[in-house]
């Protein structure tokens, strides 16, 4: 009887599939699941065993081929969605969720992002993909994170080569360390009791920035001027396909610097301290960690 009562008390082993698993967010919740009892999977369209650690399973998915999708979802309990943004985001993604409904899928964690009612890609895209999930009888937790720190990586060059600028204004935006995200989602899809639950959760650092106070905590740090160049949506399109991004990109991330001139991503929560007992990390902190990148 005690050998039947150990095994009625120990746990199931979980089994977690990650959709993303190489990206920012993926990465970093990858790393934090590690010691944790639960199997890993990966889902991937191109398997490769040296980008993942050998712990986590690889499982091939074609969204050309729904099947494979339901066959890689097979004996999953939990999945974490992000696909990353793309043109085919909201197609890729309603896909992985509808397989994840036929195949027995307990909860989905999905990565969207704080904004979503704004018409502007990618905003517009999570919309579309939280609409469908709300839809379907599965338990839900969306992660609404305001835009990540390392968005302003690719503002090392133009700072060092005293450039820097973009159509965000004086707009305030509440930047999130992407680790703080993946803390959060690590929480979330190792809480057994949220199976059935469905609820949004918005996610932010410690404070809201604009451009030029983030300029002034660069010239702080690395000791000298660093201001910040106002351009119009125009202009700063122009800028950034000249310097060599595409199209999309450019378009993109013009649009993210609209969301921050209107201020859209500057709302403070404490969502991040409450589920997982820290603070989240301060922007100055990021700062410092990547200065380098700011030198170059």
């Amino acid at each position: 009887m005690s050998d039947l009562n150990a095994v009625i008390a120990t746990p199931v082993p979980m089994s977690i599939a990650i959709a993303g698993a190489t990206g920012r967010v993926g990465a970093e919740l990858i790393a934090g699941l590690a010691g944790e009892p639960v199997s890993l999977v990966a889902l991937t369209r191109t398997p490769d065993a040296g980008k993942l650690p050998a712990a986590v399973a690889q499982r091939a998915v074609d969204f050309e081929r729904p099947a494979s999708l339901r066959a890689a979802l097979r004996g999953v309990d939990r999945l974490f969605l992000a696909q990353g943004t793309s043109p085919r985001q909201v197609e890729n993604e309603i896909a992985l969720i509808n397989a994840a409904v036929a195949a027995g899928v307990t909860h989905i964690v999905k990565l969207s992002a704080l904004g979503v009612p704004v018409q502007l890609h990618p905003f517009d895209w999570h919309t579309r993909i939280e609409a469908h999930l709300a839809q379907c009888d599965i338990g839900y937790t969306v992660l609404r994170p305001s835009t990540f720190m390392s968005v302003l990586a690719r503002a090392g060059k133009p700072v060092a080569q005293g450039h820097w600028g973009g159509a965000a204004g004086d707009g305030m935006v509440n930047l999130i360390d992407v680790r703080d995200v993946a803390d959060v989602a690590r929480i979330v899809l190792l809480e057994r009791a949220s199976t059935h639950w469905q609820r949004v959760l918005h996610l932010t650092g410690p404070r809201a920035w604009s451009m030029p106070q983030i300029a002034a905590e660069l010239s702080r740090l690395l000791g000298r001027a660093v201001t910040y160049q106002h351009r119009t949506p125009a202009a700063q399109r122009d800028y950034l396909i000249a310097s060599g991004m595409s199209d999309f990109v450019a378009g993109v991330a013009v649009g993210l610097d609209q969301a921050f001139a209107q201020s859209l991503l500057r709302e403070d929560t404490s969502t991040v301290q409450l589920l997982t007992g820290h603070a989240p990390r301060h922007l100055s902190d990021w700062l410092s960690e990547h200065l380098a990148t700011f030198k170059a």
